[in-house]
């Protein structure tokens, strides 16, 4: 099965592919392994999920923010590289802004791990780290870096 017909069982879609908001690449390839930039919750160019978890984002919007930070790590992948050349993915490390008594970042963190298992199946299993973070660009509750092997 391939991966929009997976995505839409789930009634998930690919957004357009986000540009760098600097001097970089989206994704680096070294070798066989690829590195793909903080990816935001971006839907088509419009900012979604703004401001700090357990404020203006609830736990529940946090899980789906990091859902569509997913989304659009998928959507690098498959325009700049292709699923035929991916072995799987590596590791995740999940950012994110909360006000200082709120502490369900692990829940948060789902929301790419759930996609990413649920999608990409054996190939999604992956290690990750979670960060609490000051400020993130744009006002942004979360953001999401990944590597990935491929063949």
């Amino acid at each position: 099965m391939d991966l929009k017909t997976k995505l839409n069982k789930l009634d998930l879609d690919l957004p357009e592919v986000s540009i760098p908001g600097g001097n970089y690449t989206s994704v680096n390839i070294r070798g066989n392994v690829a590195y793909v930039a903080i990816q935001f919750p971006i839907h088509n160019g419009e900012f979604q999920y703004q401001g700090r978890l357990g404020d203006q984002v609830s736990t529940e919007n946090g899980y789906k923010a990091m859902q569509l930070c997913g989304l659009n790590v998928l959507a690098q992948i498959a325009n700049k590289i292709g699923f035929d050349q991916v072995l799987g993915l590596n590791h995740i490390d999940i950012y994110y802004r909360a006000v200082s008594q709120w502490d369900e970042s692990p829940k948060v963190a789902n929301g790419a791990s759930d996609l990413f298992v649920n999608v990409l199946e054996e190939k999604g299993t992956h290690s990750r780290a979670i960060f609490g973070v000051e400020n993130l660009p744009r006002n942004f509750s979360v953001g999401l870096t990944s590597s990935w092997t491929l063949f």
